[in-house]
């Protein structure tokens, strides 16, 4: 069992016989009466967002998730497909499972599968991720990391927004936990 205390962003959690992902969670305190905890949550089955509060200090049902290391293959349509590294068995997920995390896959990409009692049901990225961009405004002399920012399109489709010294083919490093830009790495 796991306390409102102890939920953070991207835990699974068992509620109402569904599972859950923690999107984000905020703690709320009211002038009189009992603190609260409102959760956004996604059903991972299902793919849909709802929110629900709970009072602090509830008991949540922590799911037990088996993890397995596999390499991105490629997407076809709404499907994704990822290769276990040790048993070279493929198996593919929709969109809808997946999430955000189909923002950051490229091909030949490492990453660990999560299943739950023999089922697929997401994929855990890492930290951050290298990412070339494919289109952003030109950088000018002078341009520096404090001077500002620009918006890029990464390889993957996303945009985010980068400093003005970035060009079109630097490969820079994304966190997917926030999905903003780390640093240029070439």
């Amino acid at each position: 069992m796991i306390s409102t205390g102890d939920l953070k962003k991207g835990l699974v959690i068992e509620l109402e016989g569904g599972l859950y992902q923690i999107l984000d969670w905020q703690h709320i305190k009211m002038g009189r009466g009992t603190a609260q905890v409102r959760l956004k949550l996604r059903d991972i089955r299902a793919g849909h967002t709802i929110e629900r509060t709970f009072q602090a200090g509830e008991k949540f049902s922590r799911a037990r998730l088996d993890r397995y290391a596999v390499q991105f293959l490629y997407c076809d349509g709404d499907l994704h497909y990822f290769m276990d590294s040790e048993s070279f068995e493929q198996t593919m997920l929709n969109r809808a499972r997946l999430g955000d995390a189909t923002r950051y896959l490229k091909e030949g990409m490492s990453l660990e599968l999560l299943f739950y009692k023999d089922e697929p049901i997401s994929v855990e990225l890492p930290n951050s991720v290298e990412l070339r961009v494919v289109e952003t405004g030109p950088g000018f002399k002078g341009d520096t990391a404090t001077g500002g920012s620009k918006p890029a399109k990464l390889e993957t489709g996303i945009t985010i927004q980068v400093p003005l010294f970035v060009n079109n083919g630097d490969i820079v490093r994304v966190d997917t936990r926030t999905g903003e830009y780390l640093e240029r790495v070439s």
